[in-house]
């Protein structure tokens, strides 16, 4: 339920903070007090339609912020901000929508910033407001068949449990081969170019760690001069005509000597005689490379044609090798499918045939239950029309079947409601129904029944009542209260007989300080109601008698409310 609001700068509303409770909340006032200024703050924060002409005059922004408290934790707006990641404490949410004078609107939910699309979204699931010339919930085609399912309860649920998850998988094969019937030739195309750009790769027989052993080799081949210039050097040094190698033997010998006398020189004589030994062999392998080594010009040829490849390959399918071979693999794949398209397409087309069967079994399945259903919602409807003076109205719910081998997420039926508010005259699509009077009472009849199916935590109804008295203003009284018993109920309304019905009552009032218009509210106690409704029934002046009536009102509508509680 809505538990808070709190509006700032909205309007005529400077700053006003309210608090809601459970059951039927009625809002009176004079005309232009600001009552419906109260709902516009909660459809915007609800996701409406906001403009700049919101904010107060003088303010930069109107700031709106709301707080929800949900029992259930089944309810669908938590599964919903789970999606979202959007963390619910203790069944609290907090909607807040600020609008700025430079146009731009912040909305938030329990403190993360949402678009105004997710905003409307959630507040879809916890607020319906229904006001005299709106279209809500209810009037819309596309809300009918989900009260229809609500309404047939558990007896449907396992049969739509059973056909979402087949349309699911029927809806993931149909977008598969949708993607997969592509025009041939585009398909020609990307198996030749597969197949060239397999072959060049495949023809150059890639391997990882290669390209660095050919760095090397180029690095030597092309400085040959000087690397055997520097090893000759190196070999004569240690083995030619200056006799290094003879005179670190010469040393060798002469410390082992000293040492034979001396213990302490023995690690000196043998570091001496490891390096000997040492310069020894290298000046061996010096020798060997030197004899080895022999420029080749066509060698070096080779390994600049190699690496030059590599770039080449490199530029058109990725940064290194690894990348490239990686890319390999993929196109192969893709080839591989391609040319087994047809084979792969007839296999998911058989699939696809054989899941419409099953779809056709299971959505019959669910029109069934759908039919047999719609004759209790039918009487359910008029017994309460026949309760709102709308006795010689017909409602029926027409159930008919979409184009063959044509399915939806809920089957293949399309569920309209149906009315006719005078005798002779034909039924006709709910939302075509346009009396002011008699949609309000049809509305009423409709949230009656599906107040306790559709899961909204507060409804909202602002003026419905307009145009209505007497015996009908009682009767609608009486629903809306009914209504309350399964979800909170705001309302603002001009009816005694609504005021008299209400677990909680606000009156709304117009007040000017320092110049400046601004909204208040009131709430008003036990020992008010009956001076606020005696004003509400006489208009003007309150006499003995109105007070006298406005007390036998609460004692009928106390009576009226246990009888139905």
């Amino acid at each position: 339920m809505l538990s808070e609001i709190s509006i700032k700068n909205f309007a005529i509303i400077e700053s006003l903070d309210i608090t809601f409770d459970e059951g039927l909340t009625v809002l009176t006032g004079e005309t232009g007090a600001g009552k419906s200024i109260i709902i516009d703050a909660v459809q915007l924060l609800a996701g409406g339609r906001g403009s700049q002409e919101f904010i107060r005059h003088g303010a930069v922004k109107a700031e709106l912020e709301g707080l929800f408290t949900i029992a259930e934790q089944a309810h669908p707006v938590i599964e919903k901000l789970a999606e979202l990641g959007i963390d619910v404490e203790e069944g609290h949410i907090i909607l807040r929508r600020d609008l700025n004078a430079n146009g731009k609107t912040v909305c938030r939910v329990n403190g993360k910033l949402v678009t105004i699309a997710v905003l409307r979204e959630i507040g879809s699931q916890l607020i319906d407001i229904h006001g005299q010339h709106e279209n809500q919930e209810l009037m819309h085609e596309r809300s009918h068949i989900h009260l229809l399912n609500h309404f047939a309860g558990d007896k449907l649920t396992r049969a739509f449990d059973n056909y979402s998850d087949l349309y699911e998988r029927y809806r993931k094969l149909k977008r598969k081969l949708e993607t997969a019937d592509e025009n041939e030739q585009q398909v020609a195309q990307r198996i030749d170019l597969y197949s060239f750009q397999l072959k060049e790769i495949d023809a150059a027989a890639l391997v990882i760690g290669e390209e660095d052993e050919l760095e090397a080799e180029k690095q030597k081949l092309q400085n040959f001069n000087r690397l055997y210039e520097r090893l000759n050097t190196a070999y004569l040094s240690i083995s030619g005509d200056t006799h290094a190698l003879d005179w670190v033997g010469s040393a060798m010998s002469d410390i082992e000597d000293a040492a034979s006398v001396d213990k302490t020189l023995k690690p000196h004589a043998e570091t001496v005689a490891t390096s000997f030994y040492s310069l020894q062999d290298t000046a061996h392998e010096l020798k060997s490379i030197l004899d080895d080594m022999e420029f080749d010009p066509a060698r070096l040829e080779v390994v600049e044609d190699r690496l030059a490849l590599h770039t080449s390959l490199k530029r058109k399918y990725g940064k290194t090798i690894e990348d490239i071979l990686l890319y390999r693999d993929k196109i192969a794949d893709d080839l591989e499918n391609l040319l087994s398209r047809d084979e792969r397409l007839a296999a998911q087309q058989e699939k696809m045939e054989q899941l419409l069967q099953d779809l056709e079994i299971e959505a019959g399945e669910l029109s069934i239950i759908r039919q047999a259903t719609s004759s209790q919602l039918q009487q359910a409807i008029m017994e309460q029309l026949q309760q709102l003076h709308m006795g010689k109205a017909s409602f029926k719910v027409d159930i008919s079947r979409k184009a063959a081998g044509v399915f939806d997420s809920n089957g293949y039926d399309n569920v309209v409601f149906l009315i006719s508010t005078n005798v002779g005259e034909p039924l006709k699509p709910l939302v075509k129904v346009a009396s002011g009077g008699e949609l309000s009472r049809i509305m009423l009849a409709l949230k009656t029944i599906f107040s306790k199916h559709q899961g909204i935590t507060s409804l909202i109804f602002d003026e419905v009542d307009t145009g209505v008295s007497g015996r009908v203003a009682q009767a609608i009284a009486e629903k809306i209260a009914m209504i309350s018993m399964h979800s909170q109920v705001l309302c603002i309304s001009h009816l005694p007989q609504v005021a008299a019905m209400a677990d909680h009552h606000c009156l709304i009032k117009k007040e000017v300080e320092d110049d400046r218009t601004r909204t208040a509210i009131h709430d008003v106690v036990e020992s008010e109601r009956t001076q606020e409704l005696s004003r509400m029934l006489s208009g003007a002046e309150i006499t003995p008698l109105t007070l006298k009536h406005a007390e036998e009102l609460l004692t009928l509508a106390e009576e009226r409310k246990k009888s139905f509680r």
